[in-house]
């Protein structure tokens, strides 16, 4: 067994240990990963060749938490782990961004990397290291790749920047990112904020950036220890070069006009596939020699060679000349419009177009019982704020059906919830959720999503702490060249043919929420830091315009939207609402139509009650406020005869609170029993509390005291006490009887 370990240091002097070669043996390439108590094992696999036909590169990246890696059972029926969760598909997607750029572009044979975690103490954050796990294990195989990479979590903690910061130093963060990055050039970066500036995000970058170098230079070391620094041999494409410059010669220039038309998207796309259709049709023309299959094969490579025409003409259209598929300038932003409350029902909704992209966004108002329970390994909480996006295929106009929620919708809806929940008070005491439904789509779908979630939100009278808009950067550079264009409010073929997707949101005063991929060698900070720059002014610019159709949240709520009262109780007072078994809090919500929910925390009770008309709500806090008021001497209550007693009787004036009677305090006459002022057992009298025994907090009340006085009523004198020097009197029978009776009524 030939165990190899390599450690690194963190900028705080915390350590990471990989080691391999002493279990999964039998893939490609395996690395176990160690920091604290917190292990993973990330393996890959490739197949040896390619599918026929295959001209992408198809890579699988899954990262999967074990329950018992934090000693816990998973839940439901069958008690075992089941399909990925939101977190577990998330940290997938930032593996995959970062490890995709690096794969030789003529590499198309299945890759599947595969990322387990192990071991969690609930200390450091494993997403942080999964991208650095898959990496190691890379460089563990002989699978062809260009760079080795890591990623780390960057967070800003009290003005200060944290490498791979712990769960509970997260707490104070202002800012959390994720960047992945080879030892020359950042390659991902996605993460949320709270307004921080464009600076700020760039002193991050910097800083990530200087704490991977080691650890890509770690797995070069490991790779040649291991002799993987020589890769395996592949052919996954046979090229024909004539063919290649034939194309690039006679199809450039077309495609290049087509480019400066400034066309539809539709328009253009059939205009481009009727250039290489035309091609095709010469070209079987010509190579009547060729077989069936043989002609097959030149229209694959011809479809691949035409990719690299339409590159090209698009990114020399742009650099030479400023022009861009739509006819802007590099800073133009599409013509936005804007709609809110297209429909009549929903409690919040909006309409977002920019350009080609359109969002129809729904809010809706819910109360503590809509909350989404997150139970995953590390965490099990609560989330009141969901934003769910959906990417149906008539918005990009193809003809297929609509799955499962996919991978991508769940990281572009991750992205403009980062973007937007932190601008939801938190004493707001409604569950949201937004949902986005894209119409339409030519570019940053999800960055629609934002502003027309902003809206929705608006619309339903949250009241948003600030409106938040987004958009999407693209940059074109080619290798070796200083020209360079920065690209607002990207097309989805500047997306796919250009150098960078770099999407922003954030509010007035600040950035909320990123995320950035590059596809491209030697991206300074510079560049970065002008992108973000133009980003900012675009973000403005959008903005304003929204701010043209809704500028503030809506004073009033639409009728259809529950209401809900909140406020806190004494935590002693909890047990009293909720009753025995529930039967209390159950009652009061039959009683009055109303939904009561109780949570404790911070030694408080904090009470939520909902319904959908106010008088149900009413009765419900008169019900709640009566259980937990506290009786105040010359109150006057309407209370009901509990018990009748010789020398009076107990009244119940709250829930759970009942004081003495006494026979002289029920009128002003004289009384033999109280059974001749008519009182009995469960009648209904208003009593005035008139005094609280201090030593034993006991209630003594007045009913008298509400009844006008008698014309001549003079009142008794009180008969002095009756001097004993001291010596106590000898209690009779009957006096520790009486007095036994009244303690016991008056518990």
């Amino acid at each position: 067994m030939n165990v190899i370990t390599k450690t690194v240091q963190l900028p705080d002097g915390r350590t990471i240990t990989i080691e391999t070669g002493k279990v999964a043996k039998q893939a490609d390439g395996a690395a176990v990963l160690r920091m604290g108590n917190t292990v993973l094992l990330a393996t890959v696999c490739a197949a040896k060749d390619a599918v026929p036909g295959t001209d992408f590169m198809p890579l699988q990246v899954d990262y999967r938490e074990q329950y018992s890696a934090a000693g816990r059972f998973p839940g439901g029926f069958t008690k075992r782990e089941g399909k990925a969760s939101d977190n577990e598909i998330l940290t997938s997607r930032l593996i995959d961004r970062a490890l995709r750029p690096l794969f030789p572009s003529n590499y198309h044979a299945e890759v599947y990397v595969q990322v387990m975690l192990l071991s969690a103490d609930g200390v450091d954050q494993p997403d942080a290291l999964a991208g650095f796990a898959a990496s190691a294990a890379m460089a563990c195989s002989d699978i062809p790749f260009d760079y080795f990479i890591s990623e780390v979590r960057v967070a800003r903690i009290n003005g200060e920047y944290v490498i791979n910061p712990t769960f509970q130093q997260m707490a104070d963060a202002d800012m959390d990112l994720m960047v992945g990055a080879t030892k020359d050039n950042i390659m991902m970066v996605e993460g949320e904020m709270k307004e921080v500036s464009e600076q700020d995000l760039i002193g991050a970058l910097k800083v990530a950036a200087e704490a991977i170098k080691p650890m890509c230079e770690l797995q070069d070391e490991l790779s040649k220890e291991l002799g993987k620094d020589t890769k395996r041999e592949y052919c996954h494409e046979v090229n024909d070069e004539d063919l290649r410059k034939q194309m690039n010669d006679e199809l450039y220039q077309p495609v290049y006009d087509i480019n400066k038309q400034a066309l539809e998207k539709h328009v253009r796309h059939d205009a481009f596939d009727k250039i290489l259709a035309d091609f095709i049709e010469k070209y079987d023309a010509a190579h009547t020699d060729l077989t069936a299959d043989e002609l097959e094969e030149k229209h694959a490579e011809a479809a691949r060679y035409y990719e690299d025409v339409l590159r090209d003409a698009m990114r020399r259209c742009i650099l030479d000349e400023g022009i861009r598929l739509d006819g802007r300038k590099t800073t133009d932003i599409r013509p936005i419009w804007c709609e809110v409350s297209p429909l009549p029902m929903p409690h919040g909704s909006a309409l977002f177009q920019r350009g080609e992209t359109m969002s129809l966004s729904t809010c809706t108002l819910g109360t503590k019982l809509d909350e989404k329970m997150v139970d995953d390994v590390l965490e099990k909480s609560y989330m009141r704020f969901l934003l769910h996006y959906n990417f149906p295929p008539f918005s990009t106009g193809e003809a297929k059906a609509q799955r499962g929620v996919g991978r991508r919708e769940i990281g572009h809806g991750h992205l403009a919830w980062r973007g937007l929940k932190d601008q939801i008070p938190a004493e707001f005491p409604y569950t949201v959720r937004l949902v986005s439904q894209i119409l339409e789509s030519n570019g940053s779908s999800s960055m629609a999503t934002v502003c027309a979630g902003t809206l929705a939100l608006m619309d339903a009278g949250v009241p948003m702490k600030k409106p938040v808009s987004g958009i999407a950067m693209g940059l074109i550079k080619n290798p070796g060249e200083d020209k360079f264009a920065i690209l607002s409010d990207i097309l989805g073929d500047e997306d796919h043919l250009g150098d960078m997707d770099f999407k922003t949101t954030g509010t007035k005063d600040g950035l909320t929420a990123t995320q950035m991929d590059i596809k491209c060698d030697g991206l300074s900070f510079e560049i970065l830091e002008q992108a973000l720059m133009q980003a900012k002014a675009g973000r403005e610019h959008i903005l304003g315009k929204m701010m043209e159709t809704i500028s503030e949240p809506r004073a009033e709520m639409k009728p259809q939207v529950p209401r809900i009262e909140a406020f806190d109780i004494p935590k002693e007072f909890i047990g009293a609402i909720i009753g025995p078994g529930g039967k209390i809090i159950q009652q009061m919500q039959e009683d009055t139509g109303a939904t009561i929910t109780i949570d404790e925390s911070d030694g408080k009770g904090h009470v939520q009650v909902s319904a959908p008309n106010k008088d149900a709500i009413d009765a419900a806090l008169a019900k709640i406020k009566a259980i937990v008021a506290i009786p105040e001497v010359g109150e006057v209550y309407d209370g009901t005869v509990r018990s009748i007693m010789p020398y009076g009787c107990f009244v119940e004036i709250l829930p759970g609170k009942d004081g003495l009677l006494h026979i002289s305090e029920i009128d002003w006459k004289r009384l033999e029993t109280v059974e001749e002022a008519g009182i009995k057992e469960g009648d209904k009298i208003q009593v005035k509390l008139v005094d609280i025994d201090p030593k034993t907090g006991k209630y003594k009340l007045s009913r008298r005291a509400l009844l006008p006085k008698p014309e001549g009523y003079v009142e008794r004198e009180r008969r002095p006490r009756r001097e004993n020097n001291g010596e106590r009197r000898p209690r009779r029978d009957g006096d520790r009887q009486l007095r036994h009776e009244h303690n016991e009524n008056n518990d």
